[in-house]
């Protein structure tokens, strides 16, 4: 019996060095006049594949791990929000530029600079939403009860 895979034995000499394409049912054809002895009279050919397969036996994979900077969360929407509507003494500006500084270094996967300055966006955030909510409170207390009334 002939040697090598399935690919090699099954294709006649002819169609090996074939440069001509056949369609699938001419091929069929040609694969079906021939004989099983003509099988056993062809010359051993040593099978490509078969080298092909000696190589592959033991393939090596790289894999890349990088940080997960997803955990990081960098407060844009939020700093946003305190630089439009809550910017108390400019607070709400300095936490957008420290969530900006964020969204940088997480593309630099610097991830223990980009959680100090989310913990600074964050600091920075709360500071500014709880003084501009005390004295939107304070707006409030004044126009409803205001002072010359006392």
């Amino acid at each position: 019996p002939p040697q090598g895979c399935f690919a090699c034995i099954a294709k006649p000499p002819a169609l090996r060095q074939a440069s001509p394409v056949l369609s699938p049912s001419s091929a069929a054809q040609l694969m079906e006049s021939k004989s099983c002895k003509g099988d056993s009279l062809r010359p051993a050919v040593p099978c490509k594949h078969s080298v092909e397969k000696k190589t592959m036996t033991n393939p090596t994979t790289v894999i890349e791990i990088y940080p997960d900077t997803t955990e990081v969360n960098d407060y844009y929407l939020w700093s946003i929000f305190n630089f439009v509507y809550l910017n108390f003494c400019c607070l709400g500006f300095i936490a957008l530029a420290y969530s900006l500084k964020v969204r940088d270094k997480k593309l630099l996967n610097d991830l223990n600079g980009a959680v100090e300055d989310a913990k600074t966006a964050r600091l920075f955030n709360i500071t500014s939403s709880a003084l501009a909510t005390f004295c939107i409170i304070l707006i409030f207390i004044f126009l409803r009860y205001p002072l010359t009334d006392y």
